[in-house]
């Protein structure tokens, strides 16, 4: 791939960001996610690329925008598959509370996961814990081991798990272990990201969750040299039968950071929509706004942080009429 979209992708999520951060708080999900969507693809057609869409936002007839199979870019450039979610965390945004992002996943041509869209449990750590996990071991087992990867004790881990009923006996298991737990209410893409970062204060996420976000979340991971395992959670016959017209013919299968993201590079991008504590959300003044993101490239293993000021009246499309 070419170095230069790894500041090109930037462009794009600032600008979902800018887009939907303007719904904050107004509890409308949906108008966020559309307005995030309409502004990636946008800034996506000026991206010197040929693109392929993998991960998105549904498949053709659900995705008016960034479905499965989409083609995206300029037409020149290298050959890329891109997984997307313009607005991780619809409901976040909707609330007007925390870890809400625009992100963006690229690799080279066949090198990403073809997830299906349904839940698959999950079990990531940053690079201190990396070959320390396993998805089929307990989860007193897997604390125990990243607590001695990072030099903790047990009772100072901190695992991140969506607050779901689902995630009942899984709670009560960390908290027997004597770790703690942050529970979120939506967005586990930046939860997995968060582990690789001492500041967050996250040290393992556990559960049950998306699995095109299981995709996003590893190619981050592999830029920041983190680890994650999935398996896939079909919920009814009908994903069974989703899976098998895929090709996945074994539904137990764990996948592993080669599976999700096989090739030498992949490039991340995210940029935050409402404050996290990886980023900083959009904030507006008057004629101008002001972003900040992260993006990464594995190949590299450049991880930069950069900080966006916008001219809201050059950039007229990225705002709420």
């Amino acid at each position: 791939m070419e170095r230069s979209l790894t500041m090109e992708l930037v462009r794009v999520t600032e600008a979902a960001a800018l887009a939907s951060a303007r719904w904050m708080g107004r509890g409308k999900r949906n108008e966020a996610d559309d307005a995030a969507t309409t502004a990636m693809r946008n800034v996506f057609d000026t991206i010197p690329m040929q693109g392929t869409v993998v991960i998105g936002e549904g498949e053709m007839d659900e995705a008016p925008m960034l479905y499965i199979g989409e083609e995206l870019g300029t037409g020149s450039g290298p050959f890329v598959d891109v997984a997307v979610d313009p607005l991780e965390g619809t409901n976040i945004v909707a609330q007007g509370t925390w870890n809400a992002l625009s992100v963006i996943a690229i690799s080279d041509k066949k090198q990403l996961l073809h997830a299906p869209d349904m839940y698959m449990q999950k079990i990531a750590v940053g690079p201190e814990a990396v070959g320390q996990i396993d998805i089929h071991r307990s989860t007193h087992d897997n604390l125990k081991a990243v607590a001695h990867a990072k030099q903790k004790h047990i009772e100072d881990v901190v695992a991140v798990v969506l607050d779901r009923p689902r995630h009942d006996v899984l709670i009560e298991e960390i908290r027997s272990a004597g770790a703690r737990i942050k529970l979120i209410p939506d967005g586990d893409v930046a939860a997995a990201i968060n582990t690789a970062f001492d500041d967050t204060g996250v040290d393992i996420l556990f559960g049950i969750g998306g699995a095109p976000e299981g995709v996003i979340s590893a190619v981050a991971l592999k830029c920041l040299g983190g680890e994650i395992q999935g398996i896939l959670h079909p919920k009814n016959d009908a994903e069974i039968e989703r899976c098998q017209t895929m090709g996945i013919t074994n539904i137990n299968k764990v996948y592993y950071m080669e599976d999700f993201c096989p090739g030498d590079d992949a490039i991340f991008a995210a940029t935050g929509v409402t404050d996290g504590e990886l980023l900083k959300g959009v904030q507006f003044k008057g004629t101008k706004a002001t972003t900040q993101t992260v993006v990464m490239r594995a190949k590299s293993g450049t991880v930069r942080f950069i900080d966006g000021d916008h001219s809201l009246r050059k950039k007229p499309n990225f705002v709420m009429d």
